[in-house]
Formats: C-alpha cells, sequence, structure tokens
C-alpha cells in the first residue's frame, strides 16, 4: 500500500526546460565514416603503411598518429574529441576504466616527495591509489572537501594535486569548486575532479577553473550499464603530457567496440539526464517525508545544507543520492534492500536500471557504527510512481 507521503505532486518535480544549446554539434565525421550515419568501428590492433616515409612519421608522433590502436584509433579518437567538447576541454584521453582515468591523471603528474589533498568519502578505489603511492614516497592528506579553509590549511611546499570529487560517493557532499580552484592556482597546485555525477550536461567543472576532468565511463555517458570505460579532460599540453608519462607505458587501452558504445550513448545523455533528475527528486522528496528515514543527501534537495552551492554549480542532478533510515541495525538494512523487487542490488549506476547499495555491506567489520544506516539509490529510468511504491513497502517492514 502505497504510504500517505507517496503521492507526487507534479509542482514538486517541475523543472525548467534543460538547456542543451551549448552542447556542439559541429563535429564532422564524414571524413571518419563515409557518411554513414552510425560511424564506424575500426576493431583493429595495428594500421599498415604504403611506404617507409609514412611509417617513420607515424614513428615520430606516436601521440599524433594511428599506428597502433594502443595509442590511438579513429573510433576512439573521435569519442574523445566529442567528450573534450562536451567538457569545455582542448583534449581528451579515453582509458580502459574509471580507475585508470583517475590513476593516469594523478601519477602522470607526482613523483616522490610530492603531496596530494583529497576530499573525504570521495571514491574508494582513489582512496586505495593514495595508500598504493606511499610506497614510492607520494604523502597524502584527507580533508573534509565542505570547508574550503580546511584545503587550504592543508597545502604544504611540495603540495601537486588537489583531487576534488563534487558530490561525494556515499555522503553526497560538495565542494566549493571555483574557491578551491582560485586557491590552487595561486599556489600552482593542479586541479582533478571527478564530474561522473553530473555529467556534462549539468556541470562542467573546466568552466570553474578545474585542470583535469575524470570520468568512470561505465555511468551516465555509456548509459547502458554495458561498459567499462574511463576518460581524461583537460588542455591538450596536459593530456599529451599523461598519455607520454603513462598511458602508453601503463596500457590501459580503450578498445574500440567499447569506444564506439560510450559514443551511442552519448548520443541520448541530454535526454536520459532530465529524466534521472526529475525521477530522482521525486524520489528523495517522498524518502525525506517517511517517517523511517533519518535523512537524505541529495544536493538538488532545498532541504541540503549545501543546496545553495549546489545551484550554483549544477544545472541539475543525477539520479544517484543516498538516505539513512531511523535504525543502526544491520538486520533491519538488509530487511529493507531484500524487499525491495525493482530496485536491484548493485554496485555500480548511471544505467537504465534502478539500484540499491546499503554500506553494511561494504567490506565486512570496516563500515562505522553511524554509517550502517546508509542506503546509496540509483534512480533510473523507470516509472517513478513505481520506485516510490516499491520503496514504501520495503519501508513498511523496518
Amino acid at each position: 500500500m502505497l504510504h500517505k507521503s507517496a503521492t507526487i505532486r507534479q509542482t514538486d518535480i517541475a523543472l525548467n526546460p534543460i538547456d542543451v544549446s551549448y552542447i556542439p554539434h559541429h563535429m564532422n565525421e564524414d571524413a571518419l565514416s563515409e557518411h554513414a550515419v552510425s560511424p564506424p568501428i575500426f576493431q583493429t590492433s595495428n594500421f599498415c603503411f604504403s611506404s617507409f616515409v609514412e611509417l617513420k612519421a607515424a614513428l615520430e608522433d606516436e601521440v599524433g598518429s594511428c599506428l597502433y590502436t594502443r595509442g590511438n584509433n579513429p573510433t576512439v579518437n573521435l569519442v574523445e574529441s566529442k567528450i573534450a567538447a562536451l567538457e569545455h576541454g582542448e583534449k581528451a584521453k579515453l582509458l580502459g576504466a574509471g580507475v585508470a582515468a583517475i590513476s593516469n591523471a594523478v601519477m602522470a603528474f607526482v613523483r616522490q616527495g610530492d603531496h596530494i589533498i583529497c576530499v573525504a568519502d570521495s571514491y574508494g578505489w582513489m582512496q586505495r591509489l593514495l595508500t598504493y603511492l606511499e610506497r614510492f614516497g607520494v604523502s597524502h592528506t584527507i580533508v573534509d572537501g565542505t570547508r574550503t579553509e580546511d584545503i587550504e590549511r592543508a597545502i604544504r611546499p611540495e603540495t601537486r594535486i588537489i583531487y576534488l570529487e563534487s558530490p561525494t560517493s556515499l555522503t553526497f557532499f560538495i565542494q566549493d569548486i571555483p574557491a578551491i580552484t582560485a586557491i590552487a592556482k595561486a599556489h600552482g597546485i593542479r586541479t582533478i575532479m571527478d564530474n561522473s555525477w553530473a555529467t556534462p550536461i549539468f556541470c562542467n567543472p573546466i568552466d570553474f577553473g578545474v585542470d583535469l576532468v575524470v570520468h568512470s565511463l561505465s555511468k551516465y555517458l555509456g548509459g547502458n550499464s554495458d561498459i567499462i570505460g574511463g576518460v581524461i579532460v583537460g588542455k591538450a599540453e596536459d593530456i599529451d603530457h599523461i598519455v607520454w608519462q603513462e598511458s602508453l607505458q601503463m596500457g590501459a587501452v580503450a578498445d574500440p567496440f567499447m569506444a564506439w558504445l560510450v559514443m551511442r550513448g552519448m548520443r541520448t545523455l541530454h535526454i536520459r539526464m532530465p529524466v534521472h533528475y526529475r525521477s530522482a527528486l521525486a524520489v528523495a522528496q517522498f524518502l525525506e517525508n517517511h517517517p523511517r528515514v533519518a535523512s537524505v543527501n541529495y544536493p538538488m534537495l532545498a532541504s541540503h545544507p549545501q543546496h545553495e552551492l549546489a545551484q550554483k554549480l549544477f544545472r541539475g542532478g543525477s539520479g544517484l543520492f543516498s538516505f539513512r533510515l531511523k535504525t543502526h541495525s544491520v538486520e533491519d538494512v538488509a530487511r529493507f534492500v531484500d524487499s525491495l523487487s525493482l530496485f536491484k542490488r548493485a554496485v555500480s549506476w548511471g544505467g537504465y536500471e534502478s539500484l540499491v547499495f546499503p554500506e553494511a555491506a561494504h567490506y565486512a567489520g570496516s563500515v562505522p557504527a553511524d554509517r550502517l544506516n546508509l542506503i546509496r539509490l540509483h534512480i533510473g529510468l523507470e516509472d517513478a510512481s513505481l520506485l516510490v511504491q516499491d520503496l514504501a513497502q520495503a519501508l513498511e517492514g523496518v
């Protein structure tokens, strides 16, 4: 039975039309596609040349030429150009996983003795990378990203990178990106931001002064839960440096078919994201009014403590947010999660499917007691009223 607070009023979720006029449409694919409506996949590992001179020229310009797909491939390069344009960057580099994008972006700009500042509650594999880098003499400081002064106080003479994730992965706190990048530039520090949550539809961190933007392509840019990939966007000089210093050596290659699937997903990105946003807002509003819910962590909710800042940074919000049950019992959390029928239990997000991930299931014994009731939802493209009904019936058992 639908809880009385589950009624979704259209006035609650009425949104201004999403402005997509900034999305570039000028990229000419004709030379690559032979006028095909859908550009072809160059599913090849190697490229051949008609002469010694051509081969020699390609070897001398491995970053700029199609010599071997580990470095360049026409399908991959086309997708890179589209993502770079969407993110208002000069150039992009596609890689084999989101964590590869993070690792390459970070490792290309640090060496022994350097220091990294990273916001708390960022992606777990980013924090594992920081631990990994300790063996090579690269130190780090984890700071509360909601307080810009904490980031400024953490800066050392050897600080080379400030890593941002806005909002953070499970608690969904945001950072004042323009204020932080201004501080970073004053100290000659490079900033990197994960923009997988908002996507270029709702935020362009480069416009706020961020140097490098990273994405997990398995999320919204791919959008169909069928690929693993990552991308780094920034100035051409920085991307070329990353290619030479990290990606060619580390070999996290972007497969051409994966790139083509990303391109296919990007064609509907500006249509999908407003739907995720409207549905997530409706579900979040239902949850914040439910008697068995303690709090909802969604920056686009008026009740979020950083809502005013969110409105300045984001043109809208994605389908990912978290909430807390009014219980710290793992048994209650498990009962709630297992009672859901429309939400699939899974760790990733960004596709059609609505998903649930309880932090209590994350690495037994490592979850703080005050976070055992934290549950992350991805609101997919299903009917929002059906999702609300599913949540309502599951909450009755808590």
